[in-house]
């Protein structure tokens, strides 16, 4: 009798593939799907399209959050170009898996262990209990703070526009801050200066402040302060997030407002209360968002070194924001400064943290600092640009940021698609390196080579 052959099932893609490789793979397809559309005709004010280096780039740009881009968006895009931005922002900001959350909630299906990996990993949690209850409530908190902000905003901008300009101002913005994304659409009053119009409105600024605060905190913090509110004690992690977050913003402002004082190109020529509300909007803005209130062009050097700085550190893991995150520098931080101290371990409030964890802090880093300094390197030796202002350009694209001294349109071919993908591995690849670190097996560690001594410094 013959044996009956076996039929070997191959798996299917989706299933073979890593979280990392998916997440991976997810991104460049909403950035082509999203250059596609906005290559259509409809998509532009004239009517034309746009060419495939400008669409992708502006994709990128909006799914990655950052908020650079070679034409202006209000007098390029259509409505409909500008929606599709938008739409690409909302994306990108809370993540696709969270959104495809949605459509679980609404069937009433239930999430499968994969599904809840992803989000878990997506976030940057080690497992996956109560991810589903931690997605609902990112859901609601992110369309409720946005809701408040369109409120807010288009109220405010309904006193100088028509209600239907001002409302589709109030929805952008509001989303675009809160997403950490920097597009705006104020070129209707002057092209190009980003919030600069309405630099001198409190409510404006503050609103926007708040939206990009809130957003670039992360939705594992959102979810110990919930906690938090409900008796329970709040994570280490959460303490260190909202202390270094705090000394960053009123840090940051303080430095501006002191080097700055005096430059008529940016502070020099307000009023006292003008210079505050500048230098704190600077501030915020700079770390993770990229909306401007003056031209990033006229602050000093030692302006665009700390604004460097501050983009570099960007927000905290797992929100809108992208850098290379505050704990993350944190952590370097403290491990060096117990090196130097002669210090083995590194304790934060009365807790040690994992050595393994400060190596993933410094590669994180060195990645962080090398990629954009080469980057600079090449655009200031083939664009004919300052080498600081190439910096500026290259941290501000890695970090997904979004500020620019004005250089972006005097890229050329190769360094644009350098900088799309910067802007792709630093809203990506920093996540799926995370999360690579997480998934390790271990298999490292099962044997070892015998070590040696070297001449350290």
């Amino acid at each position: 009798m013959k044996e009956k052959s076996k039929i070997t099932r191959k798996p299917r893609v989706g299933r073979s593939m890593s979280a990392p490789k998916i997440i991976v793979v997810v991104f460049l397809a909403i950035i082509l799907a999203g250059a596609l559309l906005l290559m259509l005709p409809i998509s532009t004010r004239s009517g034309e399209g746009c060419s495939f280096l400008t669409a992708v780039f502006t994709a990128t740009s909006a799914t990655c959050v950052t908020g650079l881009s070679l034409v202006e968006t209000y007098t390029f895009w259509s409505g409909f170009g500008q929606a599709v931005i938008l739409i690409l922002i909302q994306i990108g900001g809370l993540g696709f898996m969270t959104i495809v959350s949605v459509f679980f909630f609404v069937l009433r299906a239930k999430m499968g262990l994969r599904s809840r990996m992803l989000l878990s990993q997506s976030f940057g949690l080690d497992g996956v209990d109560g991810v589903v209850r931690m997605v609902r409530h990112v859901l609601v908190g992110t369309f409720v703070i946005e809701g408040i902000g369109i409120l807010v905003l288009t109220i405010r901008f309904s006193m100088d526009q028509p209600f239907h300009t001002a409302l589709w101002w109030g929805v952008f913005h509001s989303v675009s801050a809160f997403c950490n994304a920097g597009f705006d659409i104020m070129g209707l009053i002057s092209p190009g200066t980003s919030l600069a119009p309405y630099a001198h409105d409190v409510t404006t600024n503050v609103t926007i402040m708040l939206l990009i605060i809130i957003g670039g905190l992360g939705f594992v913090v959102w979810e110990d302060i919930w906690r938090c509110w409900h008796g329970s004690r709040m994570t280490i992690y959460s303490k260190l997030v909202l202390l270094i977050t705090g000394c960053l913003i009123f840090g940051g402002a303080l430095l501006f407002l002191l080097i700055e004082w005096n430059n008529p190109a940016t502070l020099g020529n307000l009023p006292t209360g003008q210079k505050i509300l500048y230098s704190s909007f600077q501030s915020v803005t700079a770390r993770t968002a990229g909306f401007a209130s003056f031209n990033q062009g006229g602050l000093t050097d030692s302006g665009k070194a700390v604004t460097m700085l501050l983009m570099l550190i960007g927000g905290s893991s797992g929100s809108t924001a992208g850098g290379v995150k505050t704990v993350t520098m944190g952590i370097a931080l403290m491990g060096a400064w117990a090196t130097l101290r002669g210090k083995n371990r590194v304790t934060v409030f009365k807790r040690t943290v994992d050595s393994h964890q400060i190596t993933i802090a410094y590669s994180i880093l060195l990645m962080m600092v090398a990629l954009p300094l080469f980057g600079a390197v090449y655009i200031s030796s083939t664009c004919n640009i300052g080498f600081m202002d190439a910096i500026y350009e290259t941290i501000s694209a890695i970090a997904t940021v979004g500020l620019s001294t004005g250089v972006t349109t005097l890229l050329n071919t190769a360094a644009r698609w350098m900088i799309i993908a910067f802007m792709f591995f630093g809203r990506i690849g920093i996540m799926t390196i995370g999360i690579g670190f997480l998934l390790g097996d271990g298999e490292d560690g099962r044997y070892h080579y015998a070590s040696t001594k070297m001449l350290i410094g």
